[in-house]
């Protein structure tokens, strides 16, 4: 009995034993949701905090742009959990996003009851290791025409880098549409229309720019645009929707191809993927501030960091400058179109602002063009940003005045649209569609952080009937009427009476329907710097810079007056990639 109850007490005190191990063991970190608003809505996080420690933070939900939006959010999280301060400055560049970020990591902690370092950190940038560097090409911008020029001259065997001085890539790439001309192509096909060519793009391109863009340049466009999208396609392997097509204004048939997600996101990032798989260094936050000339021939590029070093790019065979056009610096829009001031809101990133045509004009690189300034006719009154959403415009929605009249042919060229919204009551328009039409376009959910922001702006408003919409905008009931009873009958017998309208109209007769305000908006430059077939910039004489490239929207060779819709991502890929080629086979 003695022996039984000896080992009773030892099984119960090592019963305990193991309770008190377990509870030792027992996870002591608990987690924590919080939410802050960003540029385009919410921001969730999810924190763990042990032993008032900040460990980990994952990201829960998220409406901003994906590739602007994780590197800022990997910066600011890997800062908080290193100094376990979440008192963080925001980044410049990403203002919005990196503040709606730091407001839900500040708010999770405060229902873990934390307190708030009264200590501010910033978001250090990286320094350099080297201050000098050497390659065979270096490329200004981080944009398509940058990537689409790295690619090629690292396919080609060159060692490349890529400078970009915004905290994360994809210029005015990554915020547009990424909608493609290409003339014959395989979603044509695909739907049957046979009725275009290389030819036909290239006299639309021609007249779209009142013939005031190089004739042999816009060949060399027409010519390689399949071949670009097949390279997009097969290469870098961007997917784009298969059985859609936009036809843009100016544009004799549908001919854009329509990227996954109806956004440039698609391609950046396929772009960034297709880098890092080749190894081509991106270099964030660096400015390129001058080009090296050497024995009349670019050697390189001088450029600073936000770390605040001063930094020397070698090229040993050339430098291509990709770093778009000036629609966000308002003193060079006045200096050469003094109509297009601070009135205009711009649809560009805050980084376009001119600076390769003030580093190549500095070597006597000569420009055309400069006056030739467009504007995107629907964009948003608040901020000036592009409305993709509205892309609706191409499958059969109408713009309204104040009055409730229809006033210009909805697939006319851009900076006629925008001339007309300008002479309308207010200076500014009204796009309706209905759900059917909304069902064609198959948007709405791709741009839902748009749509919820527009909201929120009182700038669009989904209603069940024509009464409804026009009472939320105050337009007169029955012009809308009558306007949208026109519209029906054009529907039915396929003819636009009023505004020879070259798409389809599609009948409005049934709701629910979406009403939405917009005002033309600084979005393209089309002048720049002048370059002939190989993508080679040519001085005011008529030479050749040697060792000197460029593409995209800082040349001005294309567009002439005014750039149909969709031939931006053309042209900066079709030359991108001829730059990125010849830059590789300098001697």
């Amino acid at each position: 009995m003695k022996a039984f109850k000896k080992h009773l007490s030892l099984f119960v005190a090592m019963i305990m034993l193991f309770a008190l191990m377990a509870t030792g063991c027992a996870p002591s970190s608990k987690t924590y949701v919080g939410e802050g608003k960003g540029k385009h809505g919410a921001i969730k996080v999810e924190v763990t905090v042990e032993k008032d420690k900040i460990t980990d933070i994952k990201l829960l939900e998220n409406t901003e742009n994906k590739v602007l939006s994780e590197p800022v959010y990997e910066k600011i999280k890997n800062l908080i959990v290193k100094e376990n301060n979440a008192n963080v400055d925001i980044v410049s560049g990403s203002t919005a996003t990196s503040k709606g970020y730091i407001e839900a990591v500040q708010d999770a902690l405060k229902k873990a009851g934390l307190k708030l370092s009264e200590n501010k950190i910033a978001v250090k940038p990286l320094e350099e290791k080297e201050t000098t560097q050497e390659y065979d090409v270096v490329v200004i911008g981080g944009g398509g025409a940058g990537f689409s020029a790295a690619l090629e001259a690292s396919k080609a065997g060159s060692k490349v880098v890529i400078l970009e001085k915004m905290p994360t890539v994809g210029g005015n790439t990554l915020i547009s549409g990424g909608e493609m001309n290409v003339p014959a192509n395989w979603v044509q096909k695909n739907l049957g229309l046979t009725n275009d060519s290389a030819d036909l793009y290239y006299n639309d391109t021609v007249k779209g720019g009142d013939g005031k863009g190089v004739p042999e340049m816009i060949r060399v466009l027409a010519d390689n645009a399949l071949p670009a999208a097949e390279w997009l396609r097969d290469y870098v392997n961007v997917k784009f929707l298969d059985n859609q097509l936009f036809q843009f204004g100016g544009h004799s048939v549908k001919r854009a191809l329509i990227p996954e997600g109806h956004t440039g996101a698609e391609m950046i990032s396929k772009f960034q993927a297709k880098a890092d798989e080749l190894k081509i260094p991106v270099k964030v936050e660096t400015k390129a501030e001058e080009l090296l000339l050497e024995n009349g021939r670019v050697v390189g590029v001088k450029a600073s960091n936000a770390a605040g070093q001063a930094l020397t790019f070698k090229a040993k065979k050339g430098v291509i400058i990709a770093s778009g056009g000036f629609g966000s610096n308002v003193e060079m829009r006045k200096k050469y179109n003094p109509e297009m001031d601070e009135k205009y809101l711009t649809t560009d990133t805050h980084g376009t602002t001119g600076d390769g045509i003030v580093m190549a004009e500095k070597l006597n690189a000569n420009t055309m063009n400069m006056e030739y300034i467009q504007t995107y006719p629907i964009a948003n009154p608040v901020t000036g940003v592009i409305s993709l959403l509205a892309d609706t415009r191409f499958d059969g929605a109408i713009l309204i005045n104040q009055e409730g009249n229809r006033f210009v042919e909805e697939l006319e060229r851009r900076d006629v649209i925008s001339k007309a919204i300008l002479k309308q009551t207010g200076a500014y328009t009204y796009q309706l569609w209905n759900q059917e039409i909304a069902d064609i376009t198959n948007n709405m959910d791709s741009h839902k952080s748009e749509y919820e922001e527009l909201v929120e702006q009182k700038l669009i408003h989904k209603a069940d009937t024509l009464e409804e919409a026009a009472n939320f905008f105050n337009i007169p009931i029955d012009s809308l009427k009558a306007t949208v009873e026109k519209v029906n009958e054009f529907a039915k017998n396929g003819k636009d009476l009023d505004f020879n309208h070259r798409g389809k109209l599609i009948s409005l007769e049934k709701g629910p329907y979406y009403i939405q305000k917009a005002v033309p908006s600084v979005h393209h430059t089309m002048g720049g710097i002048v370059i002939d077939k190989d993508a080679r910039v040519m001085d005011k004489d008529g030479n050749v810079i040697k060792g000197l490239y460029a593409a995209g929207e800082v040349t001005g060779v294309i567009h002439g007056t005014n750039r149909l819709g969709g031939n931006a991502i053309t042209d900066i890929v079709t030359f991108g990639r001829i730059a990125g080629q010849n830059a590789a086979e300098e001697k």
